[in-house]
C-alpha cells in the first residue's frame, strides 16, 4: 500500500515542527534524553511590545534550516552521536493566569530535572526563566548566571509578573550568587556602583574579543553549576528585529557566538534563548538566530557532559 510516508527521508520542511527535528516527547514521566527542549509560550510580563507567545513555535520553525547540517561548523563532532535531545512540545496554562504558569512551569520543571535531564527552554518573554531557576535550585543549590541581554532586568519597582524583575527576585530567593554572576550586553539604565552583578555593557563587549569576554566570564562563574540565559535583545536589532524592547547598540550574532564556544568547559546545567516576538521579525532572522543560539547552547553542554 502507497502512503505519503513511503519514503525513507524527508525533505527540509516535511513535518520539522520539533526543535531541530528530534522526536517529540508524549510522556515526561519517562524521558529517554539527555535534554529536553521545553517550549514556553508566555507573555503576560511583557512591558513593550508583545508577542513572545509566538517565540517557541518561531524557534522550532527556524530550527529546520540548522538540522541538515549533521557536523555543526566550526564544532568538530555530530551532536547527535552524543546528545540524546528530545522535544516536549509547548508547556500548557490556561489562557490569562500568571500565577498557575508560574507555580506549574516550576513543578513541571523540578519533575523533569529530577530524572537527571537538563532542560532548554524556548520561551517566551524572560520571565518564564524566573520559575525555571527555582526548580534548578531545588536540585542543583545556588547557581552563578551568566546572563545576556539589553537590559539588567533587577529593576524593583515591577509587579509580581514582570519580565524586568526576575533578578532582582532571584538573589532575594537564595537562587544565584551574584558575586560569581555576570550580564554581558547591557546598555540600558543601571549604576554599577549600586549594582550586585559583574557586567560587561554592550559598548566594552563590542570593543573586546570574544576570547576576552569568555574569559572574564569563566573567572567570575568559577565552578559553580551554571545557568545560561539568552535574552534576543542582547544583539542589536540590525541582527534580532523581532523583540518587544529592541535596543539599538546591541552585539552581532558572530561576535555571541564566538563567545559561546570560547566557554567550552564551564558546567552548566540550564539554558533558556527567550523574548523571540515573530511579528516584528524580519525574513526570520530574529527566529534564525535564536534557532542557533539554542544550538550553540546544546553544543556547549554536549561538549562538557559527552565529548
Amino acid at each position: 500500500m502507497t502512503t505519503l510516508f513511503d519514503h525513507p527521508d524527508h525533505s527540509l520542511y516535511s513535518n520539522g515542527m520539533t526543535f531541530l527535528r528530534q522526536p517529540m516527547v508524549q510522556n515526561i514521566t519517562d524521558i529517554n534524553a539527555d535534554v529536553v527542549v521545553l517550549g514556553l509560550p508566555f507573555d503576560m510580563a511583557t512591558s513593550g511590545r508583545p508577542g513572545a507567545r509566538l517565540g517557541p513555535d518561531a524557534i522550532r520553525r527556524a530550527s529546520v534550516h540548522l538540522a541538515w547540517e549533521e557536523t555543526k561548523y566550526p564544532w568538530t563532532f555530530k551532536l547527535f552521536e552524543r546528545l540524546k535531545l528530545a522535544d516536549a512540545g509547548d508547556f500548557t496554562y490556561p489562557v490569562g493566569d500568571a500565577e498557575y504558569f508560574t507555580a506549574k512551569l516550576e513543578q513541571a520543571a523540578t519533575g523533569i530535572l529530577s530524572q537527571g535531564k537538563t532542560i532548554l527552554g524556548l520561551g517566551g518573554d524572560h520571565f518564564v526563566t524566573l520559575p525555571l531557576l527555582r526548580a534548578h535550585a531545588k536540585r542543583f543549590g545556588k547557581m552563578a548566571l551568566v546572563h545576556f541581554d539589553a537590559h539588567t532586568d533587577t529593576y524593583s519597582n515591577g509587579s509580581r509578573y514582570d519580565h524586568g524583575t526576575m533578578f532582582y527576585h532571584a538573589p532575594k530567593e537564595g537562587l544565584i550568587d551574584v558575586d560569581h554572576s555576570i550580564q554581558i550586553g547591557i546598555r540600558t539604565d543601571f549604576d554599577q556602583s549600586k549594582h550586585e552583578f559583574a557586567v560587561i555593557d554592550a559598548m566594552a563587549a563590542n570593543d573586546l574579543s570574544a576570547q576576552m569576554i569568555a574569559e572574564q566570564i569563566k573567572a567570575r562563574v568559577g565552578d559553580l553549576p551554571v545557568y545560561i540565559t539568552f535574552d534576543i535583545d542582547c544583539l542589536d536589532p540590525a541582527f534580532a528585529p523581532g523583540t518587544g524592547t529592541p535596543v539599538c547598540g546591541g552585539l552581532t550574532s558572530d561576535k555571541v557566538l564566538k563567545i559561546l564556544r570560547a566557554l567550552k568547559g564551564i558546567n552548566m546545567i540550564g539554558m533558556d534563548v527567550v523574548e523571540v516576538s515573530p511579528s516584528y521579525d524580519q525574513s526570520e532572522l530574529t527566529a534564525i538566530a535564536a534557532a542557533t543560539i539554542a544550538s550553540e547552547l546544546l553544543h556547549l553542554w554536549t561538549y562538557k557532559n559527552k565529548y
